[in-house]
């Protein structure tokens, strides 16, 4: 029999759609369980196989779930604000409105046509006005609560895509987009204040099931570290340099400070510092330096040291240099830092370089050669001698600090307030004016969303303005306040925006009075399960994290967290082992893999590949062993008879996959689910025959994995309902033993044959049988029997003379 896949998946995919049946339902009697895949952004090259991946995990899931009984809510979106598709635009011609249609409509036939089970009655997609009104509704409310606002700095800026980029989209000095250098430019820009939730998103980590390292990663993001503020005196001033320290204990090593070139102390003593002409140069240097560039480890150390500036050490009372160096950055932290040239590589590689002294406080290393940065006996350090504990020495500097009034203990986070503008035209506009009279002035509620206006020329201007700024009509306004003349703020938000909301709106897409009501997001919240790429545990997860504790802060959701549990896949790796990509010319595109094999084919292979969590290598030869599994399943219809109930033979089997397959899709294993089924399928092959109940539970395992083939097959042999509404097979642990166990016969101790026992035989009923096989009988024949021995449910041994 040959099975026709090219006929039977679109047949089945209509179905599914007509019939509703992955429809979830508002405010069911039945358990809710909301799987949530990260919606993809819809770029112009496709989907590729990756994206199968990713989704497929939690389609297998959801499938499952049904199956047992739940009401599962199982979206897709469209994540589609961004630069890709905007620069795409600029270059073609083509409006990015038009770009994001068009794309969109190719990425839903391509998730059609694999048979993800999702709902497509709740697709959302973040540039529509409907959706990011809300998005917009969600920025004011920050705004209102402090959380959003304006600060001039230095910001990351792409010259390529003429756009200013976070700390998080410019990682190694290059632009997330367009890979260019990036350079660093001073700017108004607007802030959410994430850092005010550092806590509360640390401790909202206690209560999720997320992966360990998913964990670790949010954990190291936010960065919390405990230390002390000081307050070091600046030589006839009256002013104090404070810094911020890990290790107070070491203050007596303490023999300069470096502040940051942009520090304004610096402006404001400029009569005092005899070379500020060197300063200002090495300004000029600076300022050409991205963040990444300046804040290197391994690089040459360079500064300038401030002639007629110093500081005083607060327990030493020494006078200390102080230099200026790119290293230390305005942003982070109180813009100076301490040195301790003798158990720092990096102070100790800058004082050799600049003639400083270097005092060995933590005894243990020979600071002649370099730094010594591990714990040891403390010396030179006053009160602190002799003390070999670093927790205890901490506490006593502390303590002095604080009673001397030089400094106290303090907390510090790496992770910075968010950059949250973007000098582009294709991104949610944001619902501020400007009054000469009011200042910062939020557009009304009612009149929201502020619409992104019609353009035809998109183009980012060559001052990294927004091109909005070119649109007078968008720019002049009134003032809600006063009714005076205003302009619009022209930035326009970053693509995180929409992503960082997008799971409560899948709640309630089509409402226009609320985000979404607030009984359906008791039923529905929080998300029972979320599965993505582990490139977004730190960004995205955090910020969405940060959205939804606020709107649970203000009233607006009923529960903390978003995420109940967090889980990644691993890569899908070019068949020649390396990450896949255009330039290699290794990238397996899905609709390649369903014209030739099928969809089922493709789902099976994804997760037959490996370790779900792990990457893997794409090989064409693994595919056509998933091909030959399909049809070899569709054969089963050949050797059916009209038995009911499951054959002694195979009642054991069936049990027991029954239990692996359910408990590895819990735990990931699909690959061993599968790999059980494969087994399943030759011990039926092997037995000849497959009863009714026995091809009615091995199709309903199958189903999540591959269910088109088995859907047609349960039309044919069973019809009534689909299995996509039927019931989850159930085992029994008892029958999960084997009622008939494989021994291993020996002769003086080598094997002769292998001989079928009941699982609960006696010595001398196995000992009987054992002699009745006719290899043994071989082994044994004109020889004396001297001992007979048997390990239950192992072997028996028969030695003879």
């Amino acid at each position: 029999m040959n099975y026709d896949f090219k006929k039977v998946e679109p047949k089945w995919q209509k179905k599914w759609e007509d019939s509703g049946v992955f429809h979830a339902e508002d405010g069911s009697d039945k358990k809710k369980f909301y799987a949530l895949v990260e919606f993809p952004y819809p770029s112009g090259a496709g989907m590729h196989v990756g994206h199968i991946k990713a989704y497929s995990g939690l389609e297998v899931v959801s499938r499952k779930r049904r199956m047992q009984g739940y009401n599962v809510l199982f979206p897709i979106g469209f994540d589609a604000y961004g630069l890709p598709t905007e620069n795409y635009a600029i270059k073609t011609g083509i409006h990015p409105r038009k770009v994001t249609d068009m794309n969109i409509a190719r990425f839903s036939s391509q998730l059609q046509r694999v048979g993800f089970s999702f709902d497509w009655t709740r697709v959302i997609d973040t540039t529509q006005e409907e959706y990011y009104k809300w998005t917009q509704w969600i920025f004011l409310k920050m705004f209102e609560n402090g959380l959003a606002f304006r600060d001039k700095t230095l910001v990351n800026y792409c010259p390529s895509c003429k756009v200013v980029l976070s700390n998080e989209d410019s990682q190694g000095g290059k632009c997330d987009v367009c890979h260019s250098d990036i350079i660093q430019k001073s700017k108004d820009v607007w802030y959410l204040r994430i850092t005010a939730y550092a806590d509360k998103l640390l401790e909202g980590l206690k209560d999720v099931d997320f992966l360990p390292n998913i964990k670790l990663q949010q954990e190291n993001w936010i960065g919390k570290s405990t230390g002390a503020f000081v307050n070091f005196d600046v030589k006839d001033t009256g002013e104090k340099l404070r810094i911020y320290t890990t290790r107070p204990d070491t203050l007596f090593g303490v023999t300069f400070m470096v502040m940051a070139p942009e520090h304004p102390m610096l402006d404001k003593y400029k009569s005092m510092i005899k070379n500020f002409g060197a300063v200002e140069e090495y300004r000029a240097e600076c300022a050409k330096k991205t963040e990444f560039e300046r804040t290197q480890l391994v690089k040459d150390k360079t500064g300038v040291r401030l002639e007629g500036f110093s500081a005083i050490n607060p327990v030493s009372g020494k006078e200390i240099p102080v230099f200026i160096s790119d290293y230390v950055m305005m942003g982070y932290g109180t813009g100076a830092i301490m040195a301790v040239p003798a158990h720092d590589q990096r102070d100790y590689d800058f004082a050799k370089k600049f003639g400083v002294d270097i005092i060995e406080v933590i005894k243990g290393g020979d600071i002649s050669k370099e730094a010594y940065t591990g714990d040891g006996e403390m010396v030179n350090s006053d009160f602190l001698n002799g003390l070999n504990k670093k927790k205890i020495s901490i506490e006593k500097m502390l303590a002095y600090l604080e009673e001397k009034g030089t400094g106290e203990k303090g907390v510090q986070y790496k992770m910075k307030d968010w950059a949250f503008n973007r000098q582009r035209y294709w991104g949610e506009p944001i619902p501020i004016v400007y009054c000469d009279k009011c200042g910062m002035v939020p557009v009304p509620y009612d009149e929201l969303p502020l619409k992104l206006p019609k353009v035809e020329n998109f183009a980012p201007g060559s001052d990294g303005e927004s091109p909005l700024a070119k649109i007078e009509s968008f720019v002049s306004c009134t003032c809600p306040k006063c009714g005076g003349k205003a302009r619009r703020e022209t930035d326009t938000m970053p693509q995180w925006a929409g992503s960082s909301w997008y799971f409560l709106r899948y709640i309630d897409p089509h409402n226009d009075k609320a985000f979404a009501d607030k009984e359906k997001l008791r039923y529905w919240g929080p998300v029972d399960w979320y599965n993505g790429g582990m490139e977004h545990v730190t960004r995205h997860l955090i910020y969405s994290r940060f959205w939804h504790r606020f709107l649970y802060d203000i009233g607006e959701v009923p529960f903390k967290e978003p995420y109940a549990k967090r889980t990644a896949q691993g890569l899908i790796l070019g068949p020649d082992g390396d990450k896949m990509s255009k330039s290699k010319g290794n990238v397996v595109d899905p609709n390649d893999v369903v014209d030739e094999f099928g969809a089922d084919v493709l789902r099976t292979y994804v997760l037959f590949m490996g370790d779900y969590e792990k990457a893997a290598p794409w090989s064409e030869s693994s595919v056509k062993g998933c091909k030959r599994f399909v049809d070899r399943v569709w054969n089963l219809q050949t050797i059916l008879t009209d038995k009911t109930g499951f054959s002694k033979k195979l009642e054991s089997s069936f049990h027991k996959t029954i239990k692996k397959v359910s408990d590895d899709i819990e735990n990931l294993k699909y690959n061993t689910a599968i790999a059980a089924l494969m087994t399943l399928l030759n011990e039926i092959y092997d037995t000849g025959e497959i009863t009714r109940d026995e091809l009615l539970v091995f199709i309903k395992l199958l189903n999540p994995f591959a269910p088109h083939v088995t859907e047609e097959i349960n039309e044919i042999v069973f019809g009534g309902k689909m299995l996509a509404e039927s019931e989850w097979p159930e085992f029994d642990e008892d029958k999960c033993v084997d009622s008939e166990i494989e021994i291993a016969v020996q002769v003086n101790g080598k094997i002769k044959a292998r001989i079928t026992v009941p699982a609960d035989c006696e010595q001398a009923d196995a000992i009987a049988v054992s002699k009745e096989n006719e290899a043994v009988k071989a082994a044994v024949d004109g020889k004396t029997i001297v001992k007979e021995l048997y390990v239950k449910g192992r072997l028996v041994n028969i030695v003879v003379k």
